[in-house]
């Protein structure tokens, strides 16, 4: 390991050592590193251990986000995409609604859809499983990554079946993958906080386990820069690293960084971007049973995202064509970007592009 600057703390000296020697980092470790100020030598390691799992290269998919519904019955406190049924802006659409706007932004080289929404109880489960009926149907090439853990826990509330049979119903339609949203930071007291009456912390953790024993690889989340301890961040990592352990059904993991809900608010309303990269850091520090990292530029931005990938980060998200739900919560950063600008955001840092599809299956290196 290249440290350019010696430490003489002897607890860093120690996480170093344990960071070269391959060994797992402790729930104390954790604390200490985000107590620490020294970012350039927890981007190091954090560098040093993402060259040894995946060398220089850097993910990206053509994906395209789609929301079939924005009417949610759920009141998060940080959420500003949600609707009543009703309100002004709220809409639920059917299959052919979606096909139709579908038809009209996609590209060739799509090669996923990135599906979420609203837990709207004003329609049956079997809305849901037309929904992606209809697309798989229409697109029978596209991968559809759909429906976070929390949607799947609301699907089995309204339709009395248990997760696995929720999950069984969707993969009929041609689910291939859960989306890591839901998630938000895996702590009851932040729950209840935030009002996030959704799945609870169990319930995500056991979605995310049967879907995993269904043999769906599945995405995580951390939503993190609210009302959270650091010591919150790291029992969240440690709680899906042990989930990792007892499956090893997770794809990436995947900071995200808290949106403000107005886009006028100022930088005092934001994470720093210190702090988002710490936190890219120490996820791939914490999570050495994961493959991946990935550094969402919806949320921290095209440049920050660059320099992420010599700090831990190996995938880079993808084209997207229009994200809507940071949006709504105040990013500031373009909806989507092309696969052009994505190939020269990797380039710009060093690495090698490597167009991916859902599992990471490298379709183009871009070398």
């Amino acid at each position: 390991m290249n440290v350019a600057i010696p430490t003489e703390d002897k607890q860093m000296q120690a996480i170093i050592e344990k960071v070269r020697a391959g060994e797992r980092l402790t729930r104390e470790d954790g604390i200490f590193l985000y107590k620490s100020d020294d970012l350039l030598t927890i981007g190091q390691m954090a560098n040093e251990v993402n060259l040894r799992k995946n060398g220089r290269k850097v993910y990206f998919i053509e994906n395209m986000s789609l929301y079939f519904t924005n009417v949610c019955e759920a009141h998060c406190a940080f959420c500003n995409f949600r609707k009543d049924e009703g309100q002004p802006g709220s809409y639920t659409l059917s299959g052919e609604q979606m096909i139709e706007y579908v038809e009209q932004h996609i590209h060739p080289g799509v090669r996923e859809f990135h599906i979420v929404g609203g837990h709207n109880p004003h329609v049956p489960f079997q809305y849901y499983v037309d929904s992606l009926k209809a697309l798989h149907e229409r697109y029978p090439d596209v991968t559809l990554k759909a429906y976070t853990a929390a949607e799947i826990d609301f699907f089995s509330r309204i339709s009395g079946l248990s997760y696995r049979e929720v999950l069984q119903e969707l993969m009929k339609v041609g689910l291939k993958s859960l989306t890591g949203g839901g998630a938000e930071i895996l702590s009851d007291e932040y729950r209840r906080k935030m009002k996030v009456t959704k799945a609870d912390v169990s319930q995500y953790l056991d979605v995310h386990r049967n879907a995993h024993e269904l043999g769906l690889r599945t995405h995580t989340t951390m939503l993190y820069g609210s009302v959270e301890k650091h010591e919150d961040r790291i029992d969240h990592m440690t709680q899906i690293r042990e989930l990792q352990d007892e499956t090893n059904g997770f794809l990436v993991f995947i900071p995200l960084s808290m949106q403000p809900i107005s886009p006028k608010a100022g930088i005092r309303r934001r994470n720093s971007a210190y702090e988002d990269l710490k936190t890219i850091a120490i996820s791939r520090l914490m999570l050495d049973n994961f493959q991946h990292i990935k550094a969402y530029f919806i949320n921290i931005g095209t440049q920050l995202t660059q320099v992420s990938l010599t700090m831990g980060a190996d995938d880079v998200h993808g084209t997207i064509v229009k994200e809507r739900i940071s949006h709504s919560a105040g990013a500031l950063t373009p909806e989507g970007i092309t696969r052009e600008d994505l190939i020269w955001l990797v380039k710009g840092a060093g690495r090698i592009p490597v167009e991916r599809d859902t599992f990471y299956n490298e379709v183009k290196v871009y070398d």
